[in-house]
């Protein structure tokens, strides 16, 4: 080991010729100047009322390239003054210079980017991520590097330095699986990955065999001799005899510095240095100032930083999956519910569509006599060619289409069946009730509505009622002993909001309903009654457009009338049924009609209006009402399983900070500032959450699935629900891994790296 690192060392940075080892080095020039100054620094720790005096008055200068053995009993304050050199921690008085830069109150970001760029660590217990490889182990510096470097020229670096002592066969092991020795080499390997002018080593020896620990302490000569200067912190006078200074500490004090024996003690036998080293820069002698801190940023700090958080997270797999399970079930759970809200929204629009949104109804006024109102209906006032005139005036509507109803018997064969509905119209019906697409056959036209042709359409209810859900085209209905010849049938549209079947209705031209059925308005007789007077007698007649009237001449025999029919002088429907361009267009549709009607039925200013306009507006928003509330419900539960996920989040995040404290500590030993660590963290919490909020959207959109074909429930798949669970696990992320992700960053890096 010692001959194959012999064989790689650079010469001194100044460009000067290759150093002796052993004798004669004792008898080589002064370094370049003083690279470390203190005076007279000052520390005492606080533990409660107790004050504790650790450093008293010490003053010592360190020159460039020298190797210096800091040497005490246990509690003598060497640890403290290394942790001072270092940048880990600052004096309670006393100034420190390195490189004629003042470090005493420098604040603890800037004292991590001094010991990122000046300062390498080898501690006694190695500290090496446990669950990392040796290469990752020693780019860890470079992660927060002012300097920046590709992924490519980092891995080459750290792989060289491997090389150099001596692992190039184990880049990829982790501490686990090498030896104490191995793991102080990927140790040294790391403190010297940022090309430190100073390495720091911390009782370096202390857990290793003496046949390792010679090993080592060669290797730190043969790095003095390359330039660096070292600084040995050791109680072991036997590892501070290979340094060439010793100053020894006693009770806070400097008790003695002087010349090591390795000044001496020849070094093995020197083998001829190449003139330069592809690992180190020429030129370590004159080193530049201090480099200005700069900021955590740039393009190459966040994918660096994600990567370094998606490395930990693949280092505790079991730990990261049951802390994802909570986002899991509370996204599943979000987009399962959401998409359940969805479907029945939309089965509740489709129903409300099945019944005519955008449909305005216009029924006549009321009539009143002796202060009694009748209600809607019992007064005939509307016309024909009212719908005529709002189709043609009224912009904001769509379709209109007049409307005479009949209550009876409807025979086919042996067979009779009382319709919910039937209903002479014209052909507009069909588009105003957006039934354009019939089941079989074809819809009756606006001719059949002016020559009174006896045609119909039929609903699905009365196809099974009547005929055995045998096809009923070109069979013929009897209604009011008036055969009909079937020419369509009419789609399935099912039950209303009511409760009401849409599909029991017979739809046929209005003109042939009202002159040759219903002869009187459905508002003043049961036409389905069997047992009027005259039923089955009376002949249908054009005459009786005033039912109840009494009239002024005497009534001729039902074959007098029908054989002479007198003038129509006016015809009256039962209602209108219009259909508005939109739904926001009901209200102007609204006001449309009603001008148009206003108009034509010479209503002034003040009087009641003799007809009404009903919309399906309010019953609309009532029922959106009740499915968006149900939504939110729904919703609800669901983000108070996401809240609970981002306890359990912050709870193992929490916990987390304190499994890796030392991690933590040892991480910003080697330049980590307090937002790499706060950023790291708080990727980690985000990176879980995402992670859990990508599982949790599979797993709800296969919940949605199964309740589909399980229950026969409606559900609808939404994106703006996917989008908003990614963006509320992010959210969860950062909400409830701050706090975590904070106290780590406000770790002291001493108190980190002594944690047990």
């Amino acid at each position: 080991m010692s001959q194959h690192l012999l064989s790689t060392v650079v010469p001194a940075r100044n460009g000067s010729p290759p150093k002796p080892s052993g004798a004669a080095a004792s008898a080589r020039p002064s370094h370049d100047g003083v690279l470390i100054r203190l005076e007279n620094i000052d520390k005492t720790y606080h533990l409660g009322q107790v004050d504790v005096p650790v450093l008293r008055g010490v003053s010592l200068e360190i020159r460039r390239g020298e190797m210096v053995a800091l040497m005490g009993v246990s509690g003598s304050g060497k640890t403290t003054l290394m942790n001072i050199l270092g940048c880990l921690d600052r004096p309670d008085s006393g100034h420190y210079w390195l490189d004629d830069q003042e470090l005493s109150r420098l604040s603890g970001d800037k004292r991590a980017q001094v010991r990122n760029a000046k300062i390498g660590f080898v501690f006694q217990s190695f500290n090496l991520l446990p669950r990392a490889s040796a290469i990752d182990n020693v780019t860890m510096p470079l992660e927060y590097t002012a300097r920046k470097l590709t992924d490519r020229v980092a891995r080459e670096r750290a792989e060289s330095l491997l090389g150099r002592v001596g692992l190039a066969e184990r880049l990829d092991h982790e501490p686990t699986q090498m030896s104490g020795g191995q793991q102080q080499r990927v140790a040294i390997a790391r403190a010297l990955v940022n090309h430190p002018p100073i390495l720091l080593a911390d009782e370096p020896t202390g857990n290793l065999d003496s046949r390792t620990s010679e090993e080592i302490l060669r290797m730190f000569q043969e790095l003095n001799d390359e330039g660096i200067t070292i600084i040995l912190v050791t109680h072991d006078a036997e590892v501070a005899s290979h340094a060439r200074r010793i100053i020894r500490i006693r009770d806070g004090r400097i008790e003695h510095d002087g010349t090591g024996a390795a000044a001496a003690v020849p070094l093995a036998a020197a083998t001829p240095r190449p003139a330069a080293s592809s690992l180190e820069p020429a030129g370590r002698a004159a080193q530049p100032p201090l480099p200005a801190v700069h900021r955590a940023g740039g393009p190459h700090v966040v994918p660096r930083v994600i990567r370094t958080a998606l490395r930990a997270l693949r280092r505790n797999k079991m730990r990261s999956a049951l802390t994802t399970l909570g986002i899991v079930i509370g996204v599943a759970a979000v987009i399962a519910m959401m998409e359940i809200g969805e479907g029945s929204k939309k089965a509740v629009q489709q129903t409300i569509a099945t019944m005519g949104a955008n449909n305005l109804l216009i029924q006549p006024g009321a009539a009143s006599s002796g202060g009694v109102t009748f209600g809607f209906g019992s007064v005939l006032t509307l016309r024909p060619d009212d719908a005529e005139e709002v189709a043609r005036q009224c912009p904001a509507v769509a379709q209109v289409a007049p409307i005479v109803r009949v209550r009876t018997q409807v025979v086919y064969a042996n067979r009779n069946w009382v319709p919910l509905y039937i209903y002479g119209t014209t052909p507009s019906y069909l588009e105003v009730r957006d039934w354009r697409d019939l089941e079989e056959g074809e819809p009756f036209l606006d001719r059949d509505v002016r020559n009174g042709s006896k045609v119909c359409l039929v609903g699905q209810t009365l196809v099974r009622e009547l005929f055995q859900n045998d096809s009923p085209l070109g069979k013929e209905i009897r209604i009011q002993n008036v055969s009909f010849r079937v020419v369509g049938v009419l789609r399935r549209k099912g039950a209303n909001m009511m409760g009401l079947d849409q599909d029991d209705i017979v739809l046929a031209p209005w003109t042939t309903i009202k002159y040759r059925v219903s002869g009187t308005s459905v508002a003043n007789a049961n036409q389905s009654s069997t047992g009027q007077p005259g039923a089955g007698q009376a002949v249908n007649s054009l005459t009786q457009l005033y039912p109840g009237s009494q009239p002024l001449y005497p009534v001729p025999s039902p074959t007098q009338a029908a054989d002479r029919p007198q003038p129509v002088r006016f015809t009256n429907v039962d209602q209108i049924l219009v259909k508005a361009v939109s739904t926001p267009a009901i209200p102007l549709a609204t006001l449309q009609i009603k001008t148009v009607l206003g108009e034509r039925h010479r209503i002034r200013a003040g009087q009641p209006e003799d007809f009404n306009i009903r919309d399906m507006a309010e019953m609309t928003k009532a029922l959106a009402s009740t499915s968006d509330l149900m939504s939110g419900l729904l919703l609800a539960v669901a983000l108070i399983s996401l809240v609970v996920g981002g306890v359990g989040i912050m709870n193992i995040m929490l916990v987390s900070v304190t499994e890796r404290t030392r991690e933590i500590g040892l991480r910003m030993a080697v330049g980590a500032q307090a937002r790499n660590i706060l950023r790291q963290f708080l990727v980690e919490a985000v990176a879980l959450c995402l992670l859990g909020g990508l599982v949790g959207i599979v797993a709800g959109r296969g919940c949605s699935l199964m309740v589909r074909l399980l229950l026969h429930w409606p559900t609808e798949s939404s994106l703006p629900a996917v989008i908003a669970a990614v963006g509320v696990s992010a959210a969860v992320g950062i909400v409830f891994g701050y706090y975590p992700a904070w106290k780590a960053s406000r770790l002291d890096p001493i108190e980190a790296l002594r944690y047990e």
